[in-house]
């Protein structure tokens, strides 16, 4: 066999038993993350919080959106209303549970989009590296020059109150760092071994890009987008807390601050409920994101 060919099918070796490594690599993290005490109870709490807002209207003891002047803060304890009422007499526990589903909406839909949108930018950047590289990551450096708070105010309030544009302003918020890890990891991986042998077995390059980079990207890129999601949620309620976000009469745990604010000198209790709950989802995401980045190194 001639020296070239014996180089060709060396290329395709390598490149073929790439597929089965990741599969073993992903294996291990859901081994590290079943053995890691911390992950597994947030991930309880999460799955607890996420099926009690999608079933919420089988969970929920009452109407959220049902007002009665004359249970106006009841405290928590109460035999019907477990955690009280709110300034309008509306059951708190209901509205929780009902406002865990614009929360955690709120707190995913702004990364997924960011991670689809700011992955592919950094990818694209990071693999084809000269002009284009400049160019995409001086863009994104821009961004850099404002403070995420400030700039999804600052969107927020130019657009207006409202899902929808709570959920651009966010998006355009978090396009930039998730960009900035896509690139990093694509320019590591542009260089590989395997990306060289798949290049000399004569593979397009979007098919190296979708086998070889992507697959190898993913990892770091989802654990940085899971540390993203509590930041999304504490800052969708930031904007709700500032009357820039979801709109009255929605349950949004944001809002519910907002409104019960007024509230905190006669009922406490009830009024930090939603701060409660903002605070143990955001904590549960982000050990979690914690315990997916740890399961993800090698050297453990």
């Amino acid at each position: 066999m001639s020296q070239p060919a014996i180089a060709l099918a060396g290329a395709k070796a390598a490149t073929k038993g790439k597929r089965p490594a990741t599969r073993s690599f992903w294996r291990n993290v859901g081994r590290r993350l079943l053995r890691d005490p911390v992950s597994m109870v947030c991930l309880t709490l999460l799955l607890l919080i996420v099926l009690a807002a999608i079933f919420a209207p089988y969970v929920a003891p009452h109407d959220p959106y049902r007002t009665s002047m004359a249970r106006r803060l009841i405290a928590p304890g109460d035999a019907r209303y477990w955690l009280g009422t709110d300034e309008l007499g509306r059951d708190l526990l209901s509205r929780l549970i009902y406002g865990g589903r614009l929360s955690l909406f709120m707190g995913f839909a702004p990364v997924l989009i960011a991670t689809a949108i700011g992955g592919l930018l950094g990818i694209i950047a990071g693999y084809v590296g000269g002009a284009l590289n400049m160019l995409i990551m001086r863009v994104i450096d821009v961004f850099y020059a404002f403070p995420s708070v400030l700039l999804a105010v600052a969107i927020s309030g130019v657009l207006g109150a409202g899902i929808g544009n709570t959920i651009f302003s966010l998006t355009l918020v978090f396009i930039p760092p998730v960009a900035r890890v896509a690139e990093s990891v694509a320019t590591q991986m542009r260089n590989q071994d395997f990306v060289e042998a798949a290049r000399a077995t004569g593979a397009a390059n979007w098919r190296i890009v979708l086998a070889h980079v992507v697959p190898n990207v993913t990892g770091p890129i989802l654990s940085y987008a899971s540390s993203l999601i509590s930041v999304s949620i504490v800052l969708a309620a930031g904007l709700s807390f500032l009357g820039l976000g979801i709109t009255p009469p929605e349950p949004e745990w944001g809002l519910m601050l907002n409104t019960l604010r007024q509230s905190i000198y006669v009922a406490p209790l009830n009024a930090i409920l939603p701060g409660v709950m903002i605070f143990i989802t955001s904590m549960c995401f982000n050990l979690m994101s914690d315990g997916l980045r740890s399961a993800m190194d090698v050297k453990q």
